[in-house]
């Protein structure tokens, strides 16, 4: 394919670095030259400088032949109007703009057509934050949650501990533990190195394990892995931006939520606009304020605002003072595997969930969810199997019988209501959704094709 990203920063030029490893030919437009040449020397994609809302910017960077604008500034209005000059001038096909204002998204039903703002998809990485660590809060003691299938089927992430069930015990004897559910290992991390999952494999304490399951079942799986965290009740949020004012807001209603920003005005302002959550105006790595909050009983830490150092210092300092969960945002990716699994729980990027969140857009063949696993190093991939024997490569097959990439595995398949944990001899039909795990994401392009139907397919 050919894709214009807008914008070099964090979140482009990780993209770029994802796509340009998948043969698609990639241009980056920025108004940096400095940045555009870095990334440059480091990538084999082409660069063009200047504002990327410009058409004759558009036009040098290709867009009378490109696939696929996304545009991904740290400006709201420069995005949405990059893909309205690129949709009226160069007729782009797909067009993806960041949209990071509440304001512009409440609205989305209404703004984004093709007559009023053309694009064709908003990614709004807040939302997909609070979206991450809400989900984190339900499921006591994961590293990771994704959905599949409208929340039908999990992948879920955890740290194996000793004491749990299955620690020290080899794989089979999952079905032996819990006869009535079904369960798939797709992946176990040791050391930080995937190890391939067999009946035989013995889980040893620390494995970060990867179970897809249904949804419903997902904390008894969770039990046989480490000992069951209790819900968790109290929650203190650092920061009010948009993602901490956002998980208030999902949260307050179940939860006991207190937050501290930093700003008066902005603490007076989500003071009146948030219903139960007790707001502090603060330094959240003021010892003397998380004392007087009773940070010893707060069940989970979450610090969310724009400075890393200041999330890092201030989780660190609320877990050593009793805390029971430490989450930290970190904005730089390279950040996370520095802090997390130390005193510090679970580390969080958005570039991360943004980006999982654009590949969905960029994925050949039916891909309808993509999600970025360890930080970028592994993939989960929902696709629908589309066609009939003749014209697929999947439907009709036995999974067994299925050439998969190297280090992919078919964990699950949601078929209408029912979610199948895939065995060798399980028959994939047209229409299901397949979960498949992939250890390398540079076999993407090959799980693509599989699930591409043959030319003769008019679906």
């Amino acid at each position: 394919m050919k894709i214009i990203i807008l914008g070099a920063g964090q979140v482009g030029g990780t993209l770029a670095e994802n796509l340009v490893g998948e043969k698609n030919e990639i241009t980056v437009i920025d108004s940096d030259p400095v940045i555009l040449r870095a990334l440059q020397d480091r990538l084999d994609l082409q660069v063009v400088s200047g504002v990327g809302s410009h058409p004759d910017v558009l036009r040098k960077a290709g867009a009378e032949d490109a696939d696929m604008l996304i545009a991904v500034t740290n400006s709201d209005e420069s995005n949405m109007l990059a893909c309205q000059v690129a949709y009226s001038l160069f007729k782009t096909p797909t067009k993806i703009a960041r949209v990071r204002s509440e304001q512009y998204i409440i609205y989305q039903e209404q703004l984004y057509k093709q007559q009023d703002i053309p694009v064709d998809h908003i990614i709004a990485p807040e939302q997909l934050v609070t979206q991450s660590i809400k989900r984190l809060i339900d499921y006591p003691g994961a590293l990771q949650v994704v959905e599949f299938a409208e929340g039908k089927a999990s992948l879920v992430a955890v740290k194996a501990y000793y004491g749990g069930l299955l620690v020290g015990h080899a794989l089979s004897a999952l079905k032996e533990h819990m006869p009535n559910v079904e369960t798939r290992v797709a992946a176990i991390y040791r050391r930080g190195k995937p190890i391939r999952p067999l009946g035989t494999t013995v889980i040893e304490a620390d494995d970060e394990v990867f179970f897809i399951a249904a949804t419903k079942h997902i904390r008894a799986v969770m039990s046989e892995l480490q000992k069951l965290e209790s819900s968790y009740k109290r929650i203190m949020i650092a920061g009010g931006g948009l993602i901490g004012a956002g998980l208030a807001k999902r949260l307050e209603h179940n939860h006991n939520v207190k937050l501290i920003e930093y700003s008066p005005e902005r603490a007076q302002y989500l003071s009146a606009h948030l219903d139960k959550t007790i707001v502090f105006s603060g330094d959240a790595s003021d010892s003397t304020l998380l004392s007087e909050e009773g940070v010893e009983q707060v069940d989970a830490f979450i610090a969310v605002t724009n400075d890393d150092e200041a999330n890092i210092m201030s989780a660190m300092l609320a877990k050593r003072m009793g805390a029971q969960k430490a989450m930290v945002l970190i904005q730089r990716s390279a950040y996370v595997d520095l802090v997390q699994g130390g005193e510090i729980d679970i580390a969080f990027s958005p570039q991360q969930a943004t980006i999982s969140a654009l590949l969905t857009h960029v994925r050949r063949g039916d891909i309808v969810n993509v999600y970025s696993l360890r930080r970028g190093a592994a993939e989960a991939i929902e696709a629908i199997a589309h066609g009939d024997k003749n014209t697929s490569k999947v439907v009709g097959r036995e999974i067994g019988d299925i050439k998969l990439p190297p280090g992919t595995t078919i964990g699950a398949i949601v078929r209408e209501e029912q979610v199948i944990i895939a065995h060798s001899d399980t028959v994939i039909e047209a229409n299901d959704h397949v979960i498949m795990f992939l250890v390398d994401k540079k076999y993407i392009n090959d799980v693509e094709k599989l699930f591409q139907p043959s030319a003769f397919f008019f679906g």
